[in-house]
């Protein structure tokens, strides 16, 4: 529960009233909160204002709108266009859509007068209406409740805010202003030791006899007092600073205030190593059996003490009986042939993956049968081979003492033993969805332009209900010339999109019943003869000239494949199979591959190259710059290296002795995979036999390269990547000129990135930057002038001295470079300082701060690709945009950071391109 959707969702759950059944909600009588120090000390609201602020609506029911939305208001639900999120709500007329934050999905409620006529469940995404329901159940939006705002701005305005500087003291004059107004903010979770005379704690939610567990006592009491001390030296550095007045009430409790309500709650600790001496059944460590002397020896100073009075001791230690499973590091060749020797011996062997399915085609291939299963028999049957599909962070091996030698019950192998890594969990019980092209919602307005596929533009009105043939419906209101009006029924929102042109001057809307809109297309039509004409011979020629077929995947293929440590999403499997589909035919492959940032291109990439080497054939992948040719080939050395392929780097980075041996080894059909920038397209680089060209971001190259690839294109292969593909390639994609798949669906733990606009301001870039340090991240500063990139460094330096940087660009030295991406890589650079050469493809999932100085400098796709470097893991992600100090911006940079503003949602690089 570290997110504030889950918290509330969690505390919703444990709430009195969820568990007397109050409609609205996913029942579950027992609830399991698994939650951490960070989050258990958190200060909450109150449980009786939770339960004061959740109230239910029910079919029928006579409600006052104006005061039910001030209500909602008052609770932290914030007011929005369209409803997308948790915690928002909209009003079109007497249609209200509002988003409870512990329900799966939104809830639309249609009035007739003051009384409650409909009530519906709806997507998000689509906006469509799903399920009709008679009830529903709202609980508060916010831990923190705005409507106590005047009773904190009262205790807030007796802090001394003289030593703070003058950025600091308007930020909280408006914080105050925000508080006595009972208006939500960002941030405002940090008053709420001044919200509340007593605020909440998670244990107030647990009911009386709730049981709670604890991991480890001690460990729990040293992750909150380490959490205490940085957040005591982050508040004295940021008061010396003058960025807060000194006395602010912390909003989290402390080890003392948490130990006796733990104590109290009579806890069950696992994983602390108990003894005699721990028992107090000894006063000295002499006094103990020589093995438990040993054993006390290697205790932590610690557990050397009389435990608190509620622990009983323990009848028997169970760790003895347990010990850490074997580690495979990917070669599943072991792992097959152990699990087969082990269930010989009688043994019972128990192995929990993401990848059961695809481990079970691997067992079955070797003459062992076992089918996946969602849960685990008790006791597994000896000489058993149990498959379940699931997550499990770590496996074991249990052991027990016979008369002779020790004997093994049970192996529990999973992802973390096969592969050497852990998939994480997913989220939430909801199901990521795909932003597809008919969930416009988000892009359109009232007033916007539109366009029909087959009436053309006219200007979007917004939802409305009509009546026909007896029958009440929803539909979209276009307007059109001559007050020509168009309804176009809600289930078919995919034939409106939204109107993009270029210019300023706005489109002539066309009029309902003319041909103008077929003279439009009909001219599109033959421009696509102008194109079509340019690539007649390239693609003449790729049909007549045979290319190579690839034979079926092989078993080291389902072996990678299994390797992966990600959960693959629907798009990127489908994109996976379209690409081996046309690699295994004759006609030679030109794809596209369209997906955001993040969004796993590269993983698509690695499987048809590992396809092609399987075939003995040469791969050559393709990038824009020095610094993701370093990133590609280091996510392929360590992907490929169970098996034996060769992966080699050609770039700026290598000497051009080490230049001049890759070269002759490629010449030789020594080198599998060669990864490098356009040095791969120079007339000395040759390929004993090329089957595969990977080309990452193609707009990134220039034309005479361009014209080299197309060449290249009639013999071989090609795989492009791209996240914003340039209109050109876009356009032939979306003919058919070339084929194209599209990843649209974000990854299962991703989140959008929050977005801010504004100018330079360096009180809030040290905000920024210390708020991603206190949860042990890593930021990137982009300053895109090399010229005065020394200067801004020791800018920050001075503006965040508790920060390591560095300084990265690309007329450094290529080895000087080299190492500080490795050294940022690997976590011991806090912030680097760079200019636009990080934009392209570097994935670093723990840097997930981005401030851009001068964004109103550089291009759309350019800014997109540079905000697509953070959030690129399961925590929340900032990107700042900057722009000077009263500077006014040009009409043409204002309406790009507008864009990018817009454009935040997960997916929105195919949108903006």
């Amino acid at each position: 529960m570290e997110t504030v959707g889950e918290r509330l969702t969690t505390l919703a759950a444990l709430s009195p009233m969820k568990q007397a059944g109050s409609d609205g909600f996913s029942r579950s009588s027992s609830p399991l909160v698994v939650t951490s120090a960070r989050a258990l000390m958190q200060k909450t609201i109150p449980l009786e204002e939770f339960k004061a602020g959740t109230h239910t609506l029910h079919l029928g029911q006579t409600i006052s709108l104006q005061k039910m939305l001030a209500h909602w208001y008052a609770l932290g639900y914030r007011p929005q266009s369209v409803v997308e999120e948790p915690g928002t709500f909209s009003r079109r007329g007497g249609i209200i859509d509002v988003f409870p934050p512990a329900s799966s999905w939104p809830v639309r409620i249609e009035l007739f007068g003051d009384q409650i006529e409909s009530l519906r469940t709806f997507d998000p995404t689509s906006q469509r209406s799903q399920e009709s329901i008679t009830s529903f159940t709202l609980t508060p939006a916010s831990e923190a409740l705005p409507k106590y705002g005047p009773r904190a701005a009262r205790l807030v305005a007796d802090l001394d805010l003289t030593g703070c500087h003058s950025p600091a003291q308007s930020e909280f004059k408006r914080d105050r202003e925000a508080l006595e107004r009972e208006e939500g903010f960002r941030g405002l979770e940090f008053y709420i030791p001044y919200l509340y005379p007593q605020p909440g704690m998670l244990t107030d939610y647990l009911p009386t006899g709730g049981l709670l567990l604890v991991d480890d006592w001690v460990e729990l009491e040293a992750a909150v007092e380490e959490v205490e001390t940085q957040a005591m030296k982050l508040q004295k550095d940021l008061a010396e600073a003058g960025d807060l007045p000194r006395g602010l009430t912390v909003p989290y409790f402390t080890w003392q205030e948490l130990e006796p309500v733990l104590t109290n709650r009579r806890p069950l600790v696992l994983g602390y190593e108990w003894s005699a001496l721990d028992a107090g059944l000894v006063d000295t460590q002499e006094q103990l059996h020589p093995e438990a002397q040993a054993s006390a020896g290697r205790t932590t100073p610690r557990l050397l003490r009389r435990r608190p009075e509620p622990y009983p001791e323990p009848v028997e230690g169970l760790s003895q009986h347990f010990t850490p499973g074997l580690r495979y590091g990917g070669q599943l060749k072991r792992v097959l042939e152990d699990c087969r020797s082990m269930t010989n011996e009688g043994q019972r062997v128990v192995v929990v993956s993401r990848q059961a399915r695809r481990l079970s085609e691997l067992l079955t291939e070797r003459g062992v049968h076992a089918t996946p299963v969602t849960d685990v028999p008790e006791p597994p049957p000896p000489r058993s081979l149990t498959l379940v599909q699931g997550t499990l962070t770590e496996g074991w091996k249990l052991q027990i003492a016979g008369d002779r030698l020790q004997s093994v019950v049970c192996n529990l192998l999973t992802d973390a033993e096969i592969f050497g890594w852990a998939r994480p969990l997913p989220r939430r019980a909801a199901q990521p969805r795909a932003i597809t092209p008919e969930a416009f919602f988000s892009d359109v307005a009232p007033g916007d332009y539109v366009v029909h596929i087959e009436h053309g533009i006219g200007l979007f009105q917004g939802l409305t209900k009509l009546r026909v043939d007896g029958t009440e419906r929803e539909y979209l209101q276009v307007d059109y010339a001559a007050g020509d009006k168009l309804y176009v029924p809600i289930h078919q929102v995919d034939r409106l999109s939204r109107y993009v042109g270029v210019g300023d001057r706005p489109p002539v809307v066309n009029r309902l019943g003319t041909t103008d809109w077929a003279r439009v297309k009909a001219r599109a039509k033959r421009a696509v003869e102008d194109i079509a004409r340019d690539l007649l011979e390239l693609y003449s020629a790729r049909e007549v000239i045979p290319g190579h077929a690839f034979s079926p995947d092989t078993p080291w293929q389902a072996e990678l494949e299994a390797a992966f440590p990600y959960i693959e999403t629907k798009d990127q499997l489908a994109a996976v199979e379209a690409v081996k589909t046309d690699m295994e035919q004759a006609k030679p492959m030109d794809r596209l591959i369209c997906g955001d940032v993040g969004y796993g291109k590269t993983e698509v990439a690695l499987r048809a190259a590992f396809k092609a080497v399987m075939d003995g054939k040469q791969v050559a992948l393709l990038v824009p710059t020095t610094v993701l040719a370093q990133q590609h080939y280091q996510t392929f050395l360590e992907r490929l290296k169970p098996f034996p392929v060769e992966v080699e780097m050609l770039s700026r980075f290598r000497s051009r002795k080490e230049q001049q041996r890759v070269l002759e080894r490629l010449r030789k059909g020594q080198v599998d995979i060669v990864i490098g920038t356009h040095r791969l397209l120079q007339k000395d680089v040759a390929f004993k036999d090329l089957g595969l060209l990977i080309i990452d971001e193609e707009q990134r190259f220039g034309v005479t390269h361009k014209e080299k690839l197309k060449q290249m294109r009639k013999e071989v292969d090609v795989l492009t990547l791209t996240a914003t593909p340039i209109p050109r390639t876009l356009h032939m994609s979306l003919m058919g000129v070339r084929d194209m798949s599209t990843i649209e669906t974000p990854p299962e733990e991703r989140l959008p990135i929050v977005t801010h606009i504004g100018e330079y301001d360096e009180s809030l870039i040290r905000k920024a930057i210390l708020r991603e340090l206190a949860r042990g991240g890593q930021v990137y500063f982009v300053h895109n002038r090399v010229q005065g990139i020394n200067f801004m460094a020791q800018r920050l330096a001075k503006i965040v001295p508790e920060a390591t940087l560095a300084i990265g660009h690309g007329q450094m030295p290529e080895r000087e470079l080299e190492q500080v991406m490795l050294d940022f890589a690997a976590g011991k650079v806090d912030v680097l300082v760079c200019t636009s050469i990080i934009q392209n493809g570097l994935d670093i999932p723990n840097a997930n701060t981005i401030i851009i100085n001068r964004a109103d400098r550089f291009g759309l796709a350019q800014l997109y690709q540079l905000r697509g470097r953070v959030g690129r893991s399961a925590v929340r992600a900032y990107a700042y945009f900057l722009h000077g100090r009263h500077q006014r911006l040009s009409e043409t940079a204002r309406k790009r950071l507008q864009t990018i503003l817009e454009a935040s949602e997960l997916g929105a690089g195919f949108r903006i391109a």
